[in-house]
């Protein structure tokens, strides 16, 4: 299943049909829509209503698309009306796009990476001049933008398990779709398996507490603590009855089914946690080094020819 996915991903990405990479996780928040102010929560009742029920994939494609004119436009000039709908308990819950910022935060975070000649090869330094100047002027009008989403690539995260409880994981294996009775198409068609987890703003909120009352006090501060630091001061910002949810996405495209089925993270941070609150330095150390090392694996596929 895996190895299909892979080469659906590939064939599809030159064509921009039906995207499955790049190899990104998720933490997504999803807002009630009385978080929401006049005129946009009206818009987003009416979106939802209307069934719109985008993913992730969709999104990625419109990216896509808008880095194959030469040069690149790395920000959207036009921001999405899109969003990512939930219904729990009968509550309608939006996790708006906002793609022109977390382009604008994407890009930042790409020149820290890339050396400056595969920068410059990528996105022409007047590109990037442009596009600074063009985030300066947004920020300006909006100082308290702040991304419903976040993404990492080829990983997920250890902080962000913090935020949930083994229960709260939902798993669904892949499929396979035979051809139509008809004989219509000759070609198997995959279905990528999904792993997720979704939980309440309140249960995140308090999870991240009391990881970090543990790590402050077992540990030196280091980028552990600060990333935790960062993810709550971000939940922080949102409605209290949002959600909060981690998707694998394209990871599932990278990792074997079976090795997701039994992908447990954030079972296995709890106990790492646990094992620190207990004074337990060498079983924490144990389940911290097993789940990075099995991390660090999946982050080195990235190199793989």
């Amino acid at each position: 299943m895996a190895r299909c996915g892979i080469q659906t991903a590939t064939r599809e990405l030159v064509g921009l049909s039906a995207v499955a990479v790049p190899y990104a996780s998720y933490l997504r928040v999803y807002e009630p829509l009385a978080a929401f102010p006049e005129p946009e929560r009206s818009h987003w009742r009416r979106y939802a209503e209307a069934g719109h029920l985008p993913t992730a994939q969709d999104e990625l494609r419109q990216s896509l698309a808008d880095l194959v004119p030469v040069p690149p436009v790395p920000v959207p000039v036009h921001e999405s009306r899109d969003a990512f709908v939930a219904v729990v308990d009968g509550v309608t819950h939006v996790c708006p796009w906002r793609t022109r910022l977390r382009a604008w935060l994407a890009l930042e975070q790409l020149q820290e990476e890339l050396p400056a000649p595969v920068l410059d090869a990528v996105l022409p330094p007047v590109v990037r001049r442009q596009t600074a100047a063009d985030y300066e002027q947004w920020r300006s009008a909006n100082p308290d933008a702040r991304p419903w989403i976040r993404s990492a690539t080829w990983h997920v995260p250890v902080r962000w398990f913090v935020l949930f409880d083994d229960s709260e994981r939902d798993f669904e294996p892949g499929s396979v779709a035979e051809p139509d009775a008809d004989g219509d198409g000759d070609q198997k068609q995959c279905t990528a398996p999904v792993l997720r987890y979704r939980a309440a703003m309140v249960q995140a909120r308090r999870r991240v507490a009391r990881g970090l009352r543990v790590l402050r006090d077992s540990l030196e501060e280091g980028p552990l603590i600060d990333g935790l630091v960062d993810v709550g001061r971000w939940l922080e910002e949102f409605h209290p009855r949002s959600l909060v949810e981690l998707d694998y996405g394209g990871l599932v495209h990278a990792i074997p089914e079976s090795r997701l089925a039994g992908d447990h993270s954030a079972a296995e941070v709890a106990e790492g946690l646990a094992a620190l609150r207990e004074g337990d330095g060498a079983r924490a150390a144990e389940t911290y080094a097993r789940l990075t090392a099995r991390w660090r694996g999946v982050r080195e596929l990235q190199y793989a020819s």
